[in-house]
C-alpha cells in the first residue's frame, strides 16, 4: 500500500460536531474498537450502560463481526482518525453512511455503498450487518429511533438546482 492510499482514506471529510449524534458516537466506537483491546473495553463498558444486558453480547458480537468482515475484506486497509479527533476521515464517513442507509432498510443502496470498502461478494453481508450495527447505533443515542423508516424521506438530501 502506498502513502497516497492512506491519506485518501483519512482525508477529513466532516466533523463529528456537525454530524447526527448517533453517527458520531458510531464513529468513535469504531475508533476505540479498532484502537486497542482498552479501546474495546470502553465500547463494551458504553453498550452496558445503554443496552438491556441480555442483548449485550450478542450486540458487541455484531459490531465486532462487522470490523472483521470489512478488515477482512477491504479493498486496502480502513483508515480511521485518531479516537478525540474532531474530524471524520473519508472511510469513516463512508462507513457512517453505509450504516445509516441500512439502518434506515435501505439494503440495497448500503450494498452498494459496502462495495466501495470491500469485495463485492461480501456486499451483501456487510450491508446486512451494518443494518443492525446501525438500528443498535440509533437506539443508544436516541431510544425512540431505533426503529427502521417505513419510507424514508431523504431529508438529509440538499438539492443543489
Amino acid at each position: 500500500m502506498n502513502g497516497a492510499a492512506v491519506k485518501r482514506g483519512a482525508t477529513p471529510l466532516a466533523h463529528l460536531s456537525a454530524m447526527e449524534p448517533w453517527e458520531a458516537a458510531l464513529i468513535r466506537r469504531i475508533r476505540n474498537w479498532c484502537h486497542s483491546p482498552a479501546g474495546q473495553a470502553r465500547v463494551i463498558e458504553d453498550f452496558a450502560k445503554h443496552l438491556p444486558l441480555d442483548t449485550l453480547s450478542d450486540e458487541v458480537s455484531h459490531l465486532n463481526e462487522l470490523l472483521t468482515v470489512i478488515n477482512e475484506n477491504a479493498n486496502r486497509p480502513l483508515t480511521c482518525h485518531p479516537v478525540q479527533c474532531n474530524c471524520a476521515g473519508a472511510d469513516e464517513c463512508v462507513l457512517a453512511h453505509l450504516v445509516s442507509t441500512a439502518s434506515a432498510g435501505e439494503l440495497h443502496d448500503a450494498a452498494l455503498v459496502a462495495a466501495l470498502l470491500v469485495r463485492p461478494a461480501q456486499a451483501e453481508r456487510v450491508a446486512m450487518l451494518a443494518a443492525h450495527v446501525g438500528e443498535n447505533a440509533r437506539k443508544m443515542t436516541h431510544p425512540n429511533s431505533g426503529e427502521r423508516r417505513k419510507n424514508p424521506t431523504h431529508d438529509n438530501v440538499v438539492r443543489l438546482h
